[in-house]
Order: structure tokens, then C-alpha cells, then sequence
């Protein structure tokens, strides 16, 4: 073990702190550094990061604006935990384990092969070791994953019987990350009784969470939404725009309300408004065209969606608009290729359903909800269903989501033979993996704002070649996919200085990237399935850098010098004085000298084009089109549950829907709610939002035990008689709702209840009712248990199916810990014969954990969502409640 004191001897490093890294933590760290021969600096004066002067970059994310060009210059940015596993070697560890890059998937994975084939277990390793994870040959306390057939070796046996935290997985797990390109839980691939195994393919798997979709599920979000860190209350005070001046595109059309919000927040929070594209640091705007959005990009702003303005607002964070797809501008005609495909899409929910819809239509395709035979495509996160069924009879395309976000991303339709857009692992729901997809920078530079060195200003070529640089200096194909690992401290290639320093050329030296050759491929024998092998090793010294990547270094070298002379001129334009009020040379100046020289080049070398007449002014006059009407700013937000306006009142459907086709009094329902009323209450600035979203009002004729109704009254929405809607439509114009609070004093008898105090409990509440309380559900109860699980989740609870086959899923406790007692653990049931077998086992799992097991009715669920309170009675043991009602 070498010296403590000289580990990062020759080191220069900065932090980028945030919330996966706080100042108390970059101060304990910075001591390390500096006792172990290092050094800090800390960020320049303007709040950039000094670039010319470091050799390392210490974040827990790649999520900051200087990313791209630490990729250009070959920067390694690594996380904290680098700094500690180097301190304890005694030597600088393996940069590619502690990459923050969320593309190398395994770079918190240890793992150790047992019982596979050499070949295979050969085959792992490397490609685990490629993408960001580490291999040990022992079993330690370090080791995360044992790949194993069976947990007879010795090495599952040591790991059992020490009480490891490490995953014993099958190696179809690792062939599935593989395949995707993306880590997937490893629950259904576990010893010993893997789900892949044992359980139908064709039994339901529950639809996930989306992770990485908050506040990007739409490049134009309807409404403003609330703060991350205050549910209720005023929102507290931005900080994320100190010093920075933001321009709001006109193409996105927002009213003077919302821009007035907008404007006191930014300004609150130390930002400026402005209109001038030259001074504006970020520049928002809906489409990837126009003079504004290409001067912009550029110049290199910082160019987003107005979904990536209100991430945010809501999160007080910046974050990289390329990260996330739909937080950038969207292309106006869509991608090639897609005009006129019809995608549909299965198997995703909640906001993966509604991300993927925007993400279709803004590729330009056309969505459609239900399949048809003219369908081309369907998108789906398992390969059983329905859908899936029809698809297989028409021979439609079936793909993964992984499809559509790529071929957005790199800006062209992927062919959907590709491999990793036809896995479906068994037990899995690819909206687990949903959203992580960034957009190519590069592509999009070359598609939407190209330019070159004789039209552009010197700072949009320093832009172009970082964004080059940075593509160059990724990897160019693999699961990995643009992925740059970065480089040791190497002052002797460091042979270029620049005056700039905001921008210092360098040239790098690449240490711990294997070498790229082809090998055969190899197969693991148990998955059945094609793996790639890694070639080269891990960690290769300057001595054995492969000629590959030497001419990769060579290749930097050389572009970073072709960029010097744009790079002088840059700061030469910059420094020049503003005499007789021109001021800086570029801008407005530049364009119109261009545009002026390019228009006496042409009418120089076509006379005669004066004189030819002008073919739309001696064309036929086409029409005008209509101009359709602008919609009223959207004041308020409902839900509707239990709404029927024209249900048997033929007189009511003439005066509203005249000439319209005649329904059946279910579909007339459907169709009102659904479509026509939503039209006309949208007129009047009434928005009918699909459930799940922020809502002022939830209109119901009188309490209803429905989901809708049950989870808006969780949010504390304020509940009003659909008279109001009934008063909205009749008058053509949005009523004040204050005098349509909803009364009905029969059914709050009937529920034991008083609506006002149920809604202001539920603004208490603020959703966490049942924070931390396991709920179960038998997976046959009536009704089926996404209605509950929808219930169970808006007041905070876990929630969570108990089959035939469910283990044990609830954590033993000491029972000394429990001073109050065990707490209580519920399973919602009827009586029926396949639920009540069920029982003794929920109740052995629940004491075993030291808690205190519930069989109840559903109905103790729903009472507790409606009053919004804790509450306990035997009477909802089933037991009790199902022999009262004679069952």
C-alpha cells in the first residue's frame, strides 16, 4: 500500500455540491484531498467551474452545465466514493467503477461468478467491468451479486450463512441488462425461487412506478405546477435563478398571466426577464426552428421546453435540458419517417402512458388509443396482452419503449429489428427503465442549427467543436452509448495554453479504457442467448494504451489545435471596445452583412430575376383559412365522477347536441363526459383534467365511494354538486363554484361523516394518511386491486399484492423496539373460498415480522379514504363484516 499522504499528489479538483452532495460534505472531502497531497479550487467568480486548471471533478451527477465540455477535454468526473476507495488502496483507484454517468448500469455492482460455465463466467465479468462494475473472485462484505444456477456452491453458502446483503441472481439477469442496455430489478432472477422459473408468462406483473418522468411528461404543460419542497403554502424562494436572464420564445403562446407568474418568480428569485437573444443565459421556447432558437444554440444558451422551466421552478435545481426528451424544444414537422405512423401503446401507466403519447406525437406520428388493423406500431413493456395478440395476428410491429425514445433522441427512426427494441424480460414491465434516455446533443447541432466556419460567429464554432469533441470522445456503439470515461492527471500532454481560460486547449491522455478490438461472440449456455466479450484490460498503462486508442488521442489532439485560431479570434471580438456606439462585431451586425452580401451575389448573377414575374402574385388566390379562436386561459381544473347531464332527458340532449347522432343512455354518458362537455367547459377557461392531476374541484351529484372521487378527496380537493357544471353549460359561462359546495346530508349518514371536515383533514393529510402503513390485497378480491392500490397509494400507504405464490415480504422487527406494541399489517379480503385459504399464511408472515396481521373487508380502506382518518373497528375483521351482511 503506497503513501496516504501523496495519493493524489499532482491532483487539482472541484466539487459541483447539490442535493446528492452537500457543502458540509464537500468541505470534509476537500480536507482529505488536501492531506493526501491534493488540490481544491473552488468554482470562478461568474460560478463556472475552472476548467483549465483541474484534473479531476468530484459530483454524484453528470447533471451540470459544464458536462459536455468536461467530456470534450477528456475530464474525468467521477463520484465521492472514488475519493475513498482511492484513500484506502493507498493508490488512485479505476476511474470507470465511480463514473456518476447513469449509462455505465453497473457501476454499483461487485459481482462473483459460481456454478456457470468458464466461458460464460468469463463473458460477465468483462462485460459487467465495461459498464461501470468491478469483479471479485472471492465472496466479500463489498460483493453485491453472486451469479449462480443454484445456491448448492460454496460461495452461495458462504454468503448465506454469514448474512450477506449480496444478490444471488441468475445469469439471465445480466443477459437481459445486456440486451436492454438498461438495469432492471433483480427480484424476478433471485434464488432460490426465481419468478422467471416458476410463475406464467402470462401472469399479470405489476405496472411500476415511473422514476424519471417527474415534470417531463409534456414539452408544454397546461398549468404551473406546485413546488417540490412545499406541498402546501407559499413557495419559497428561488434560487436557481440567480443572475439569470431568461427569454421566453413567442412561439409559445402563453398568456400574459402566466408570463406575469413566471416574471415575479424569476425576479423574486434574483433572475431577470428579458427579450434580447445576445444577453439571455437560458432561452425557452416549443419548436427547434426559427432565428431566435438557432442564434440561441449557437451561442451556446441554455435551451429548453417549458416543461424544463417549470422542472425548474418546482425542483429550485437547474438540470440539463438534454437529459430529459421532452424538456427540450420539440421539432416542428416531427422525425422522418414518422408521418402518418399509427403507434398505439400496452402495458404502461400512469405518467409512462401519458409520456409516451406526447413523445409519439411530438415524433409526429398519430396515437391512438385502442388498436386497429391500420396500426403500425405498438409500443408496449411486455409482450402479453391483448394488444399484444392482435399485433402478432396483424403483423403490426411490436417494440419496447427503448424504440420510440431513441429514434427521438438520435433524431431518425431505428429499425425495429434491433434486438434491444424486441426484449421482453419475463417477469419484467419495462416502465421501470422508462425516461432515462438523454437526447444526442450532436445530432441535434447538425440537424436544427448546422453551421460552419465561414457563416457563423466564432463562439458558435467553439460550440460546435465541444459538442464534436465530446461525441468523438464517447464510446460509439455498445450498451454503453456515450459513455466518456475521462482521464488521469498527465501535465507532460498537456501542450497547449490558451489566454482564455474560460476554455484552455488541452490534449489527454485516456487511461482504463480497454482496447476496441472484435472478438467472436460467445454464448452462455443457460440464457441461450448471444453475450459481446469485452477485449483488453481493464487497467492498461500509457506502456499498453492499444494503437486504437492512441489514434483517438492523436485525432483530439489534432482538433483541439485546429480550434486555437477560432478560439483567439473569439477573445480578440470579445475584448474589442465599443467606439462610435458599434460595440461588439457578430449578432444582428454580422447576419445583416451576410444577408446584405448574399443578396447583391444573387441579383448580380440574375439580372434578369427582377423582371420575371412573381409566380404566387399571378397565381389564383386561394382562400383564406379560418382562423381558429383562441381558448380562454385555464382558470380552474376539475375531475368529474358520477356526472350524467343528459342520462333519459331527451330535451336537454336536442338544446346542447344538435344534429348529433343518437346514443344509448351508458354511451351518452361516456361520450359527455369524455368528450363534449370537456369541449364546451373548456371554452369558459374550465379545464377537465384525466385523474391523477392537480385539481382545484372534484364535481360528483352527491358522495360516491369511487376511485375518483376517493383519491381527489385525498388531495384535499374541494368537493361541488355537478349542478354546477349543469348551471356552467346552461348559461354558457363558468359560474362562481364557492356557491355549489356539494350537500347531502343523506349519504353522510350513510357513511357516518361530514364532508367539510373530511376535506379539511385532507388538506392536513397532504396525502399521508397512511404514510408508511403496509396494506396487502388478495389478488382475485372483486373488483379487482387496482382500485384499491389507487386508493391505498393517494393517502401514502404500501401497498402491495398477496397471492398463492407471494413470499415473505414484511422485514422481523425486535420486539423490544415496539413500546406501543406490534403495529398493525392489513389484507384486504372477501370470503371467498380462494381468499380465505389465504389467510393463515398472511397471518403467520405478519407475526413473524412482529406485527399485528388484519384480514378486513375493503370497505375499512374506502371508510378510512372518505373520512380521511385513522380509525380502527372489529366490525371490518372479515369474520365480522361478511357474516353481518349474511354471507
Amino acid at each position: 500500500m503506497g503513501d496516504s499522504s501523496t495519493v493524489f499528489g499532482g491532483c487539482t479538483f472541484t466539487f459541483v455540491p447539490g442535493k446528492e452532495l452537500t457543502e458540509t460534505a464537500v468541505s470534509e472531502l476537500s480536507q482529505l484531498i488536501v492531506k493526501s497531497g491534493g488540490e481544491v479550487l473552488d468554482r470562478k467568480r461568474d460560478g463556472t467551474l475552472p476548467l483549465a486548471q483541474i484534473t479531476h471533478i468530484i459530483s454524484n451527477t453528470i447533471d451540470f452545465p459544464e458536462y459536455t465540455e468536461t467530456k470534450a477535454l477528456l475530464i474525468p468526473v467521477v463520484r465521492t466514493k472514488w475519493i475513498s476507495a482511492s484513500l484506502a488502496k493507498g493508490k488512485q483507484a479505476q476511474l470507470r467503477p465511480y463514473t456518476p454517468d447513469p449509462r455505465m448500469i453497473f457501476s454499483d455492482v461487485v459481482v462473483t461468478a459460481a456454478d456457470i460455465p468458464e466461458t460464460d463466467k468469463e463473458t460477465i465479468i468483462g462485460a459487467v467491468t465495461a459498464m461501470g462494475g468491478m469483479d471479485s473472485v472471492a465472496v466479500n462484505k463489498l460483493t453485491t451479486h453472486i451469479c449462480a444456477l443454484s445456491l448448492d456452491h460454496e460461495k452461495c453458502q458462504l454468503a448465506l450463512s454469514k448474512g450477506l446483503k449480496c444478490k444471488i441472481v441468475l445469469p439471465h439477469w445480466f443477459d437481459d441488462c445486456f440486451r436492454l442496455g438498461k438495469k432492471i430489478d433483480e427480484a424476478p432472477y433471485l434464488l432460490p425461487d426465481p419468478e422467471i422459473l416458476q410463475a406464467h408468462p402470462d401472469k399479470d406483473v405489476q405496472v411500476p412506478s415511473s422514476q424519471h418522468l417527474q415534470g417531463a411528461t409534456s414539452a408544454r404543460p397546461d398549468y404551473l405546477p406546485a413546488s417540490a419542497d412545499s406541498i402546501t403554502g407559499a413557495r419559497p424562494v428561488l434560487t436557481v435563478f440567480k443572475d439569470i436572464k431568461v427569454m421566453l420564445s413567442s412561439d409559445l403562446a402563453i398568456r400574459d398571466r402566466l408570463r406575469s407568474i413566471v416574471h415575479d418568480l424569476i425576479q423574486e428569485g434574483g433572475g431577470e426577464l428579458t427579450d434580447d437573444i445576445e444577453t439571455c443565459d437560458w432561452f425557452v421556447c416549443q419548436y427547434r426552428d426559427g432565428p431566435d432558437y438557432v442564434r440561441a444554440s449557437h451561442l451556446g444558451k441554455t435551451v429548453g421546453s417549458l416543461s424544463w422551466l417549470y422542472y425548474i421552478i418546482t425542483m429550485n435545481e437547474w438540470t440539463s435540458p438534454l437529459l430529459r426528451l421532452l424538456h427540450y424544444p420539440v421539432p416542428r414537422d416531427g422525425i422522418p419517417g414518422f408521418k402518418d405512423k399509427r403507434i398505439t401503446v400496452s402495458n404502461y401507466g400512469g405518467e409512462a402512458r401519458i409520456y409516451l403519447e406526447n413523445l409519439i406525437t411530438a415524433a409526429g406520428a398519430i396515437f391512438t388509443k385502442t388498436m386497429k388493423a391500420d396500426n403500425t406500431h405498438l409500443v408496449t413493456a411486455r409482450d402479453n396482452s391483448e394488444k399484444c395478440d392482435a399485433a402478432r395476428d396483424w403483423n403490426i410491429n411490436m417494440i419496447n419503449h427503448l424504440w420510440i425514445e431513441e429514434s427521438y433522441a438520435r433524431c431518425e427512426m431505428q429499425s425495429v429489428t434491433n434486438d434491444r427494441y424486441t426484449c421482453f424480460p419475463a417477469r419484467t414491465n419495462l416502465g421501470e427503465v422508462i425516461g432515462q434516455t438523454p437526447l444526442n446533443e450532436a445530432r441535434v447541432a447538425a440537424l436544427f442549427y448546422p453551421g460552419g466556419p465561414s457563416n457563423s460567429a466564432p463562439i458558435s464554432i467553439r460550440k460546435r467543436r465541444i459538442v464534436e469533441l465530446a461525441e468523438d470522445n464517447s464510446y460509439a456503439d455498445g450498451p454503453a452509448e456515450g459513455v466518456s470515461i475521462g482521464r488521469q492527471a498527465h501535465k507532460d500532454f498537456d501542450v497547449m495554453k490558451d489566454t482564455d481560460e474560460d476554455f484552455a486547449v488541452k490534449s489527454t491522455e485516456v487511461f482504463g479504457v480497454p482496447a476496441k478490438r472484435r472478438t467472436s461472440a460467445q454464448q452462455i449456455s443457460t440464457p441461450s442467448r448471444t453475450r459481446h466479450v469485452r477485449s483488453g484490460k481493464e487497467n492498461e498503462t500509457p506502456s499498453t494504451v492499444s494503437s486504437s486508442v492512441r489514434s483517438a488521442k492523436d485525432k483530439a489532439i489534432s482538433r483541439l489545435s485546429e480550434i486555437a485560431p477560432d478560439i483567439a479570434l473569439y477573445e480578440k471580438e470579445k475584448k474589442r471596445s465599443a467606439k462610435d456606439g458599434n460595440g461588439h462585431w457578430g449578432g444582428k451586425r454580422a447576419l445583416d452583412q451576410v444577408e446584405k452580401e448574399s443578396n447583391l451575389k444573387r441579383n448580380a448573377s440574375s439580372p434578369s430575376r427582377a423582371a420575371e414575374p412573381d409566380d404566387e402574385l399571378t397565381s389564383e388566390k386561394r382562400p383564406a383559412k379560418k382562423a381558429r379562436p383562441t381558448l380562454p386561459q385555464v382558470e380552474l381544473r376539475v375531475v368529474l365522477t358520477g356526472f350524467k347531464r343528459w342520462v333519459n332527458d331527451k330535451h336537454k340532449e336536442d338544446a346542447d347536441r344538435v344534429g348529433s347522432m343518437q346514443l344509448s343512455s351508458v354511451e351518452l354518458e361516456r361520450d359527455l363526459t369524455n368528450d363534449f362537455v370537456q369541449k364546451k367547459l373548456r371554452d369558459m377557461g374550465i379545464a377537465v383534467v384525466p385523474d391523477g392531476q392537480a385539481v382545484d374541484y372534484l364535481v360528483a351529484p352527491q358522495i360516491v365511494r369511487t376511485v375518483k372521487f376517493l383519491r381527489n378527496l385525498s388531495k384535499g380537493a374541494t368537493v361541488v354538486s355537478s349542478e354546477w357544471i349543469e348551471d356552467c353549460l346552461d348559461s354558457k359561462k363558468a359560474v362562481d363554484p364557492a356557491d355549489y359546495l356539494l350537500k347531502d346530508v343523506e349519504s353522510e349518514k350513510k357513511f357516518e361523516l361530514k364532508l367539510t371536515t373530511s376535506t379539511e383533514r385532507a388538506r392536513k393529510n397532504a396525502g399521508k394518511l397512511l404514510a408508511g402503513i403496509p396494506i396487502y390485497c388478495t389478488a382475485n378480491i372483486k373488483n379487482g386491486t387496482d382500485s384499491y392500490k389507487a386508493i391505498a397509494e393517494a393517502n401514502g400507504a404500501i401497498f402491495m399484492t398477496y397471492a398463492a405464490r407471494s413470499g415473505t415480504t414484511i422485514r422481523p422487527t425486535n420486539p423490544e423496539d415496539d413500546v406501543d406494541g406490534p403495529e398493525p399489517v392489513y389484507l384486504l379480503s372477501t370470503a371467498q373460498a380462494a381468499e380465505t385459504k389465504l389467510w393463515k399464511r398472511f397471518e403467520e408472515m405478519a407475526r413473524k415480522g412482529n406485527m399485528e396481521p388484519r384480514v378486513v373487508a375493503s370497505d375499512w380502506l374506502l371508510d378510512v379514504a372518505m373520512r380521511q382518518e385513522l380509525f380502527w373497528d372489529e366490525k371490518y375483521l372479515v369474520t365480522n363484516f361478511f357474516n353481518d351482511k349474511g354471507w
